[in-house]
């Protein structure tokens, strides 16, 4: 069977007795990524790997650590904190990055670990922004860390896979981000929701790197797991030219392993001759299609990364800002502050706008400076912050205080994420940000009339030939259980597990089960029974990553959960502590028509009855199919949760 480009990288991944076959979307996999990469949760991650009682690290050279979150905090707290970081890594054998050296996509980028072709993770939601140069980059969890750390490996399931073509070229001014931002405000309905996308088209080849790394990055916001771009001849000319630059510049981080180093003109001429290209006749959930040439200067938000605005109308509504920004690991590269010091070069910043601006990585900085283009911005009044986080996830100098408006060049702009939660952010490309910052207001350099994307969306119909998977001894052939239905779309984790609860650490499991849905529907704990089976509905576990939104639910005494869909966080959290979780859509379809009720949570007296031989279950007379459970799956329900697995493997 045809393979798509992300099944095709992560076949090259996969560990244990699965390689017997051809994987594809929704099957379950082991996967012993290139590299993990952690910043400053490194600190939480560090607990976890002791607690499972490893003792050091399965393959020291997969693991990076890159301090930049929070650099701008020098008490004694945080320089403790990093300085233990730094000697768990002294100790471990693996490579450090200190606060100052970049942000850590960044530095993945930069010196060659998210090579093209690769399958590297990390545990920050912006690893997709790997797929920039090919490589297929994708989050993980603090306990998936954790357990790569320890046994070298972790699981996923292969998500379904859209194909975005790009026809055209940009016009001029208009940038990758403008590209974006377009894309995420257009299909705005969670079409691409836990997707892995594969950017392709002969618009592909008239984007720079700089550009392709913004838009992989930002398919985060879209709502998608990855953005994989492919490997062409923009892409070799980056890598040489990276080379290139170490090499005459002696810059930290040069490969020290002879036998494989991570950027070598051996490599590169490799990937060369074996460029990978899915199959003509792969399959895709979704095929998205847009006219470059129709995407013009664009703003996002307040609040929201999918509230679309076109800059120019902006400009004429006259919105006032106290705040702009040219940072974050989305729009801080080379191209990014040259885009702006162009705009600005021998302008003022406007005296009520603070203007803020921290370049993505310490090379990244050196550069600019000896282009100019820094001291451009200096000279124009603009405040300098450290190659780092920073402002865009509200730490440091330079926060969005009560009543004030920001335009940032960031990558999103959640109410509250960059300050005051009674202030307001919007996105937009460096040149819009530049620009406005002179003005005072949110305007453009760029006049274009007003278009709406010339874009389309087909999605595909396939009926999957799922493997043939054995049931594990241990792994149960048949479930039963009655069907409890809370019946909301988009019940977040906060519904499920108050955040007020997060961070108690002496909270028991049994505890965290007293409070569980108390924010949902207070009268869920009364109506719960041990061994029930949840129905959920659409993006079941979606906002913060809190693991106890799972383990409250477990503890309660569900025995296993079904959705519409699930948010890939929960559905990892989940997993990693032995709750497995089922999607069949078809079934939550016909509850919410069958059922018809303003009520949180439901009996309805049915009884659920599943199958793992026949991948079916039976409710209320019905059978539908269910997806297949594959062995990585198997084995943590098996285990009890990804934590026992690794114990039992060290």
């Amino acid at each position: 069977m045809a393979q798509n480009l992300t099944e095709k990288i992560a076949q090259k991944y996969i560990v244990g007795n699965q390689n017997s076959y051809e994987i594809h979307s929704e099957d379950y996999i082991f996967i012993q990524p290139a590299y993990v990469m952690t910043h400053d949760n490194t600190g939480a991650v560090i607990p976890k790997f002791r607690s499972i009682g490893a003792k050091k690290l399965a393959y020291s050279e997969q693991v990076v650590f890159t301090l930049d979150h929070n650099i701008q905090d020098i008490s004694d707290k945080n320089i403790e904190k990093y300085k233990k970081i730094e000697n768990f890594a002294k100790q471990m054998g693996n490579d450090f990055y200190p606060a100052g050296r970049g942000i850590g996509h960044q530095i993945m980028i930069e010196e060659g670990y998210a090579f093209p072709q690769t399958m590297v993770v990390a545990s920050d939601s912006h690893s997709n922004m790997y797929g920039g140069l090919g490589c297929l980059g994708t989050p993980i969890v603090r306990t998936d860390a954790a357990a790569i750390w320890a046994t070298g490996r972790t699981w996923w399931q292969i998500p379904p896979v859209a194909k975005i073509f790009l026809h055209g070229k940009l016009r001029q001014g208009v940038t990758g981000k403008d590209l974006i931002l377009t894309l995420a405000g257009y299909f705005k309905k969670d079409e691409v929701l836990n997707h892995a996308l594969e950017f392709s088209g002969n618009g592909v080849s008239e984007l720079s790197i700089d550009q392709r790394l913004t838009i992989a990055n930002m398919t985060t916001e879209w709502g998608a797991l990855s953005g994989v771009f492919p490997v062409d001849d923009v892409t070799i000319k980056w890598l040489n030219e990276r080379l290139l630059y170490i090499k005459e510049r002696g810059m930290e981080g040069v490969p020290s392993d002879k036998n494989s180093p991570r950027l070598s003109r051996q490599r590169i001429n490799k990937l060369e001759q074996e460029i990978l290209l899915a199959d003509s006749d792969a399959f895709y959930n979704k095929i998205i299609k847009i006219d470059l040439e129709s995407v013009i200067p664009s703003v996002s938000g307040p609040d929201n990364v999918k509230t679309l605005h076109t800059a120019a109308d902006l400009n004429k509504k006259n919105i006032k800002i106290n705040k702009a920004y040219l940072l974050s690991c989305v729009n801080s590269r080379l191209e990014d502050i040259a885009e702006a010091a162009q705009i600005i070069k021998g302008k003022k910043v406007a005296p009520h706008v603070q203007f803020y601006i921290a370049a993505a990585s310490r090379d990244i900085q050196k550069e600019s400076e000896g282009r100019g283009y820094w001291q451009t911005l200096l000279d124009a009044g603009a405040i300098p912050l450290p190659p780092g986080c920073g402002p865009c996830i509200g730490l440091g100098k330079g926060l969005l205080q009560d009543g004030e408006i920001g335009i940032s060049a960031t990558n999103r702009n959640f109410k509250g994420r960059m300050g005051s939660k009674n202030s307001k952010a919007y996105l937009a490309s460096p040149a819009i940000v530049a620009a406005s910052a002179i003005a005072g207001k949110i305007t453009t350099p760029f006049s274009y009339n007003n278009c709406k994307p010339i874009a389309e969306i087909h999605t595909n119909k396939h009926k999957k030939t799922q493997n043939s998977i054995p049931l594990l001894d241990n792994f149960p052939k048949f479930i039963t259980g009655e069907l409890i239905f809370c019946t909301q779309d988009n019940l977040n984790t906060d519904g499920i597990y108050p955040g007020k609860y997060t961070y108690l650490d002496d909270i028991t499991p049994q505890q965290q089960a007293e409070v569980v849905m108390e924010n949902y529907d207070p009268d869920f704990i009364n109506m719960v029974k041990e061994n029930d089976i949840l129905v959920g509905g659409y993006n079941f576990g979606t906002g913060s990553s809190r693991e106890q939104a799972a383990t409250a639910l477990k503890y309660a005494g569900i025995q296993l959960v079904i959705g519409g869909s699930f948010s890939e966080t929960y559905k990892r959290n989940a997993l990693n502590n032995g709750l497995l979780l089922i999607e069949i859509p078809k079934l939550v379809t016909m509850l919410k028509k069958k059922l018809n009720t303003p009520k949180l949570t439901i009996r309805p007296g049915f009884s659920i009855d599943i199958d793992f031989v026949t991948s079916t279950t039976i409710v209320d007379n019905k059978k539908y199919n269910i997806p297949v459970v594959g062995i990585a799956a198997q084995e943590l329900i098996v285990e009890n949760g990804m934590e026992n697995w690794v114990r039992n493997r060290i």
